[in-house]
């Protein structure tokens, strides 16, 4: 049964229910508390509710009918990160991402929402960020603010929201076709992604890069659309669903090995694609294909054998490389949705180690979320700023002068909270970092 056929009357509850849980998911956590220490939320508020057994009970009990979808239910939802920590050390395998995601869209259709969130949500949120042009033209107020020294002026909201954005966005128009130097050992789909595109424009080009280097000719299909994670996230399947549709038959078009991806958060949606549209009878086995070729940037270039040029060191072995004392210590922040729905930790490490070599330290709770969480930080800036802090006082006590992730949300997260706290650090994603060792 889906998620959208009617529910079975729990006993003590009276006339109809909308099922928007699976159920049988919902009742696979066993309530065993390990999935505590995991979730940032919970870490900073102590409360049940904010810990992912306490939201799979009130999902339930709002589904059964038992607790009303009102403010208190709503908040306690809202105030999940959806980071998907919990997922990792749950012993019971509880999609706790998919429930939520479901819940979430529950959320939108049936709650009303003050104007302001509406505002924020559906239209600054959904109307702009998956739209590269769009998000082109709201950055032009951003730079006429900054050039006129008028951010002091605004609310507090308003400048928070404001220093996330950098100071230079680099837009890069990729080729819709790339090809390798040297002789191809194939042919691989580029996802470009909305905000990637356009605040990241060179660290997609020096992706592409990367993958020329180790021998991959690359296609960017210039009609993909935004993966859809903004729209799932936030309670919009309908639209998360249009969007896998449109990015499948594009990619489709081309005889293509795997499609890559160097966002963490894209990326996670992409290779779900098959859950996503899997009661869709025309496109669930399109979708299982098209997630099954889906390729974080890191780890297929650890399965590409990437090298260092300046050493004999190759990623994957246990080879060491020492690099001199005066080289800058580096660390590394786990992406959320890169380490836990992928399970993707060691590769990016791997990566860095090649180039940082004994300089290379690792982070107290890199696996903690930064606070950035997509949209969060704008929908939930309390919360945000507290984890936000939480990390950088993680990534001061390291000592390093440069950070490397994943994930552009990690990234403006990350250096608008080193700019706070007035700390000196470059916070890098990991392909630029890289391409770096290369020049």
């Amino acid at each position: 049964m889906n998620a959208s056929e009617s529910a079975v009357r729990p006993p003590g509850t009276r006339g109809p229910v909308e099922r928007f849980l699976d159920y049988d998911q919902s009742l696979a956590c066993i309530h065993c508390g390990l999935c505590l220490a995991s979730c940032p939320t919970y870490l900073e508020t102590g409360n049940e509710n904010d810990s992912p057994r306490g939201r799979i009970y009130l999902m339930r009990a709002v589904q059964d009918g038992r607790l009303p979808l009102g403010d208190t239910a709503v908040r306690h939802i809202d105030l999940c990160l959806g980071c998907r920590a919990c997922e990792a050390v749950c012993p019971s395998g509880v999609p706790y991402g998919e429930l939520l995601e479901h819940t979430r869209d529950h959320i939108e259709k049936h709650y009303r929402r003050s104007t302001f969130q509406n505002f924020l949500r559906r239209v600054a949120i959904e109307k702009v960020f998956p739209f590269p042009r769009r998000m082109k033209l709201a950055l032009l107020p951003v730079k006429v603010l900054r050039a006129l020294r008028a951010e002091k002026l605004l609310p507090r909201f308003a400048r928070d929201a404001l220093s996330l954005v950098p100071d230079e966005a680099t837009q890069v128009e990729l080729p819709e076709f790339s090809q390798a130097p040297a002789s191809s050992r194939g042919r691989v789909g580029f996802v470009s992604g909305c905000v990637m595109s356009v605040l990241f424009g060179e660290t997609n080009a020096n992706s592409v890069r990367l993958l020329n280097r180790v021998g991959w000719e690359v296609v960017t299909p210039r009609a993909q659309v935004c993966c859809g994670a903004l729209y799932a996230h936030g309670g919009n399947l309908a639209c998360a669903r249009d969007c896998a549709r449109r990015n499948i038959e594009v990619f489709e078009r081309h005889d293509l090995d795997a499609i890559i991806i160097n966002a963490a958060g894209c990326g996670s949606t992409l290779k779900e694609y098959g859950v996503l549209l899997r009661d869709d009878p025309t496109w669930a086995d399109r979708g299982r294909k098209f997630s099954a070729k889906i390729k974080d940037l890191t780890e297929w270039l650890v399965q590409a054998g990437f090298r260092v040029p300046s050493s004999e060191f190759r990623v994957g072995t246990d080879s060491a490389l020492r690099t001199p004392h005066s080289a800058p210590k580096v660390t590394y922040h786990d992406a959320c949705h890169l380490a836990h729905p992928q399970r993707i930790i060691k590769q990016p490490r791997d990566l860095v180690r090649a180039v940082a070599g004994n300089n290379y330290v690792e982070l107290a709770e890199s696996d903690v979320c930064c606070g950035s969480a997509g949209s969060y930080n704008l929908t939930e800036p309390e919360m945000a700023e507290r984890l936000q802090r939480r990390k950088v006082e993680n990534i001061l006590k390291t000592g390093a002068q440069i950070i490397v992730t994943t994930n552009p949300g990690c990234i403006l997260q990350v250096r608008a909270g080193l700019k706070k706290a007035g700390a000196n650090i470059e916070v890098l994603h990991i392909a630029d970092f890289l391409a770096r060792a290369l020049d």
